[in-house]
């Protein structure tokens, strides 16, 4: 595993610190937020300025190629700085499952729009008391020249957005991968209030009619579904570990500056202990998460590895997000200080995730079976 990034993965990562720094100041952020509004569209529109919105994208149909790494890349920078844009949902959930799976139509009318910045398509993975996202419970099958589906879907991403969903469901050859127009007959889209308080949807899909030219063509639907849920996943390990990295910097600075008896907060062992646990969680979730972005990258299996970055990322955001609300005391939970949107966002990710336990529940019964 090379370490290393090349010096076009670094330019993109400076390009995108320096936008998200630039748009995402506390002062703006707090305007935001104080409108009601989660999704800014002055941010989005400068990252496709900046074609920041055609990474995983192949250089011939307009993007600029690469893919999971510079996904990641950009992901952390956004989880630095809470940035209010869709970027998890709409490059890896939606722009990269295009490229890699989608019809030469498709990509030819969906992809340009995106990295434009013009529409986003998002996904649709989870439903209601459904632990396993490949063994769905929304149900596809052939009407005429149409398919017909049918079922839920929650906690979906930037729908509001979306000019289409991608949306696994059971056919009789196994799963199906869909493009749904939320705007669709038959289609119900309702608001989810969630930890983070970003736009998540419930789905209701009853009678929805879906032309072959929205079918997600792949020689093996299930095991594409599977990469794109380990890509997806890792995007999201990312997101947590940029939201983690600025908690812990701002607890630094925090704790550097306050004093308490006379002397720097940072100067007490118990604050510098506490501290160093928060960094340690902080590298594991780094070094995990880029072990097995790496690993996908090049194409190779990456289960374990997978859910391995999926667990430091759940508990290790869980811990640093804890300390660093400890270690602010009072100011930690007061509104007008940042901290909060890194806890709310943290919390929303290590949710999504399915939570610590759950990985390492997984990984033992894999090691059980070798």
């Amino acid at each position: 595993m090379d370490l290393a990034f090349t010096d076009d993965q670094a330019s993109l990562r400076d390009l995108a610190k320096q936008i998200f720094i630039g748009y995402c100041t506390d002062d703006r952020l707090r305007a935001l937020e104080e409108s009601g509004a989660a999704f800014d569209p002055e941010l989005w529109a400068e990252l496709a300025r900046a074609h920041l919105l055609g990474f995983g994208v192949p250089e011939d149909l307009g993007g600029n190629g690469g893919g999971i790494i510079e996904l990641c890349l950009l992901l952390e920078q956004a989880g630095r700085a809470a940035a209010p844009v869709p970027l998890w949902a709409a490059l890896v959930g939606g722009t990269l499952p295009l490229a890699m799976y989608g019809t030469e139509e498709q990509k030819a009318r969906l992809l340009q729009p995106m990295i434009e910045g013009g529409s986003v398509v998002t996904f649709a993975f989870e439903e209601p008391n459904v632990r396993d996202p490949l063994a769905p419970r929304a149900a596809a099958r052939i009407e005429g020249d149409e398919w017909r589906i049918d079922g839920v879907k929650v906690h979906a991403p930037a729908v509001a957005q979306a000019a289409r969903v991608i949306v696994p469901a059971a056919a009789a050859d196994g799963i199906g991968l869909f493009l749904v127009d939320p705007s669709a007959p038959g289609v119900t889209v309702s608001e989810q209030p969630n930890t983070a308080a970003e736009p998540l949807s419930q789905i209701e899909l009853y009678g929805v009619r879906i032309v072959d030219a929205d079918v997600l063509l792949a020689p093996d639907a299930r095991a594409a579904f599977e990469i794109i849920l380990d890509h997806a996943q890792v995007g999201l390990c990312a997101l947590q570990l940029g939201l983690a990295e600025h908690a812990l910097r701002l607890t630094a600075e925090y704790s550097s500056g306050r004093e308490q008896f006379g002397r720097p907060l940072a100067s007490f062992q118990a604050v510098q202990q506490r501290a160093a646990d928060a960094y340690i969680d902080v590298e594991a979730m780094r070094w995990t998460m880029w072990r097995a972005a790496w690993l996908l990258s090049e194409h190779r299996p990456a289960t374990d590895e997978v859910l391995e970055a999926k667990y430091f990322a759940a508990e290790g955001g869980h811990r640093v997000l804890a300390a660093a609300q400890h270690l602010h005391g009072g100011i930690g939970v007061d509104m007008t200080y940042p901290l909060h949107r890194y806890t709310f966002m943290a919390k929303q990710a290590e949710l999504t995730l399915g939570g610590a336990t759950e990985q390492l529940a997984k990984l033992g019964d894999r090691m059980a079976a070798i």
